[in-house]
């Protein structure tokens, strides 16, 4: 008997996990360096948001070398930003300058993750590779890679910063040893981008990225996108610290629970897309939206009222919708590339999703003349504008690739023989 062969997917699995939770550990640490580094709140918002700083540039680049060189040598790149990002971490407690530094480090390896590890696992996920995946299987389990990666990472941070010595230094260490093993896991992975294939133009050549500019992009992808991750960082950055005061030395293992809740729940919602794209008839991306706009709108209540119990259910509902956001966008957007420009779609659209990620660190600047509750109170219109553009622009039929796609998600996670008959016929 010969045993079964590990999917050649699942061995990069664990670079983008690493990748993740190397951009998403530093959230349950931000009272620990408003405490114990002195530095003030917008100052720790502001390392959360930095490394978008490194993320968006990053990604697109890294999308541009990995379709010239292909995707294994960016991929350890990467991996090696993040332990050099972890080093920095580790070391820069007192110096602010040095915590910048890392935090961008840290945000070049999940751009490498989310744009060349997404695209590498998508394309493992196809044949010859995986003959049984259907075509939207990569963006589901890239998706699912990168969230359970922000998720444990902050999970397991946040529990030794509450916990364990050096809560400033050991998260990273840990974190270091994670990457160099994740890099292991990469010998012998296929590399999926021949030759003939790669890019041969100039640098600035490759950055471009026509399917970018689709009119389906700009529709639907364009205004949703930056809401998926402005979701994660109210939930865990912004409504922990509403409720700080009432929590004392337990403010540390409240932002962890609510970022794993938060990310969690997003996870397991990944795993709906194809139902309610199903049930909506495709418009799995306006209900996410509108959940989103919900969230928005309590979130500015929870700020006023100042309820830890009321933040959590929050934090659920925000977690939900940044999991259906997440998906369903993704999987517009990676049916709308070319061979050619996979890798730099998937860049673009987490450059746009990542965008939102600066939300925390503005609505944090604005305290002084603007409290929470009246920034999140804005925030909530303007989603509700973004879901109602995305809605006015679903009214029109979507390209056969996009519904192909949208129907594999849902075929995927249905399987209702009384429904797979009605579908049929």
């Amino acid at each position: 008997m010969s045993r079964a062969r590990i999917p050649a997917w699942l061995a990069v699995v664990p670079t983008g996990f690493v990748l993740a939770w190397g951009g998403n550990h530093f959230t349950p640490l931000l009272h620990i360096y408003e405490t114990l580094g002195g530095y003030a709140p917008w100052q720790a918002n502001l390392l959360l948001g930095m490394y978008v700083v490194g993320l968006v540039p990053g990604m697109l680049l890294a999308a541009a070398l990995s379709d010239r060189h292909g995707r294994r040598p960016v991929a350890i790149a990467g991996l090696g930003a993040a332990a050099l990002a972890s080093v920095l971490l580790a070391a820069g407690m007192d110096t602010f300058a040095v915590l910048c530094a890392g935090r961008v480090l840290a945000g070049i390896g999940v751009g490498v993750g989310m744009s060349v590890g997404s695209s590498w696992i998508k394309e493992l996920s196809t044949a010859p590779h995986d003959r049984r995946a259907v075509p939207s299987a990569g963006a589901r389990r890239s998706s699912m890679t990168l969230t359970l990666g922000f998720a444990i990472g902050a999970g397991v941070t946040g529990s030794l910063a509450q916990w364990a010595p050096l809560p400033g230094q050991l998260p990273y260490l840990m974190h270091l040893i994670l990457c160099l093993l994740a890099g292991l896991a990469l010998i012998g992975v296929p590399e999926t981008l021949p030759r003939e294939l790669r890019a041969r133009g100039s640098l600035r050549e490759d950055l471009h990225v026509p399917s970018a500019g689709h009119p389906t992009f700009v529709r639907l992808v364009l205004p949703a996108a930056p809401w998926v991750f402005a979701a994660a960082g109210v939930a865990y950055a912004i409504l922990p610290a509403t409720v700080e005061e009432q929590l004392g030395d337990a403010a540390t293992i409240y932002a962890t629970g609510l970022t794993v809740l938060t990310l969690g729940i997003g996870a397991v919602a990944q795993g709906a897309v194809g139902l309610i794209d199903r049930l909506t008839r495709g418009r799995a991306l306006v209900v996410g939206m509108a959940g989103m706009s919900a969230g928005m709108i309590l979130a500015a209540v929870a700020a006023d009222l100042r309820h830890p119990a009321l933040v959590v259910g929050v934090a659920a509902l925000l977690g939900a919708s940044y999991g259906v956001c997440v998906v369903a966008g993704l999987v517009i957007a990676q049916s709308l590339a070319t061979t050619q420009d996979l890798a730099g779609i998937t860049g673009v659209y987490y450059s746009l999703a990542y965008l939102g990620f600066l939300l925390p660190t503005l609505l944090a600047a604005l305290t002084p003349v603007l409290p929470y509750t009246g920034g999140l109170a804005i925030v909530a219109a303007v989603c509700v504008m973004c879901m109602a553009t995305v809605a006015w622009g679903l009214r029109r039929p979507l390209p056969q690739s996009t519904e192909s796609a949208a129907d594999e998600v849902a075929e995927e996670e249905l399987v209702d023989p009384e429904v797979a008959a009605v579908a049929a016929s």
